[in-house]
């Protein structure tokens, strides 16, 4: 399945680093243990008694079919890699995880074109792999190992192709859905909505027919397990697809002139109670910065730290101890465009940031100001 969430810094990745494949990093989720073991085993006893292999030969034999499985993804998503390459598009890396992987790109795609071609290459070569182990399997002698090996490679990378293809988000091809809605409406949010809406039927079909398979004893419970993991893991991708199209509709309201919070300047040492006092006077909502002697704006007031000193200490506390240097605190130019705004703020994520024009500070972005923007009712919600 294709990474369909927002672009995040790579720090967000909790697997593994095991190399690079043309310059692309791969990393390995730690899910993706759970799964080797359960396809070790359950494979391994299947071609155990199948082929009357003893138990240990049995497990090596389903080890090296969960090797072919890791492989088969890996290509899978080289092709959306080397793909969106093609096209100019950075690779961030690709992670292969519990129920497949995902590849991240630092852009989306420039034109519905494009992202069709992105999104159709990895079931392209799941396609182009599993015709491939179908003639294999074809040509081996029946009920031997390599033949076994083949038959299921067959099998699962056309599953892959197929499923990965079925039109919607998160899956590969409600990216391809997004592309033509969005080459019809000239909607690049309208066509992200329509997928995810689309994607969350597939996820309920999908439930559906799992609950079908199991009641006419066609499934196992380990399969149920698995084929449930999988339709509430396509809700929650295609539920998240909508919210960023919802949430990237409001980005041109993005305006950090409005949006930062006038400077309230107070000198070194002052009492956090009598800054607050003073802060208030002027109005609800300013930050509270600290001078220098000279009068030249060094700190920012750390409002949750502030908030966390007991009421009765403030005005014994020193605003200088809740404060942060200024050249520690990230900052946005005024003239930044929504997209732009999100991008920095992913990149370099906080509390607060300061908003300049040239040397002058404008005043103080709180990330809590620029998430109401984005999705006030979810804000509405939460308080």
């Amino acid at each position: 399945m294709e990474d369909t969430s927002p672009r995040r810094p790579a720090e967000r990745r909790t697997g593994l680093r095991v190399g690079r494949v043309f310059g692309v990093p791969v990393f390995l989720n730690v899910s993706m243990v759970l799964l080797a073991v359960l396809v070790t085993v359950s494979y391994g006893e299947y071609v155990r008694h199948r082929l009357e292999l003893s138990q240990a030969a049995g497990y090596l034999v389903g080890f090296g079919f969960v090797v072919c499985l890791l492989g088969s993804v890996l290509l899978h998503e080289l092709g959306h890699a080397v793909t969106a390459r093609r096209f100019g598009i950075g690779v961030r890396g690709i992670t292969l995880e519990l129920l497949g992987g995902y590849t991240e790109m630092d852009r989306d795609a420039p034109s519905p074109r494009v992202d069709l071609l992105v999104s159709l290459a990895g079931p392209a070569v799941s396609l182009v792999l599993g015709l491939v182990a179908v003639l294999a399997t074809v040509a081996l002698p029946d009920r031997t190992l390599p033949d076994q090996l083949t038959f299921q490679l067959a099998v699962s990378n056309l599953l892959v192709a197929v499923f990965n293809s079925l039109p919607g988000l998160p899956l590969d091809g409600g990216r391809a859905l997004r592309a033509v809605v969005w080459a019809v409406t000239r909607d690049r949010h309208r066509g992200t909505e329509v997928a995810g809406w689309v994607g969350r039927a597939v996820a309920g079909a999908t439930a559906v027919g799992v609950a079908l398979l199991t009641w006419i004893g066609v499934l196992a419970p380990l399969g149920l397990a698995l084929m449930l993991l999988v339709a509430f893991t396509l809700w929650q991708g295609a539920g998240q697809s909508i919210r960023v199209a919802r949430i990237s509709r409001r980005f041109p309201l993005i305006d950090l002139a409005r949006l930062a919070r006038p400077v309230f300047r107070v000198p070194t040492g002052t009492p956090l109670g009598e800054a607050q006092r003073r802060g208030a006077e002027v109005g609800p909502g300013v930050a509270l910065g600290v001078t220098d002697s000279s009068g030249r704006l060094v700190a920012l007031v750390d409002h949750t730290a502030a908030d966390a000193v007991p009421a009765a200490r403030r005005p014994w506390v020193s605003v200088d101890t809740v404060a942060r240097a200024l050249d520690g605190v990230p900052s946005l130019p005024v003239g930044l465009s929504g997209e732009q705004v999100i991008q920095a703020v992913q990149s370099h994520p906080g509390a607060q940031y300061v908003v300049t024009s040239g040397e002058d500070v404008v005043g103080v972005l709180h990330v809590a100001d620029l998430a109401q923007l984005l999705e006030p009712k979810r804000e509405m919600k939460n308080t």
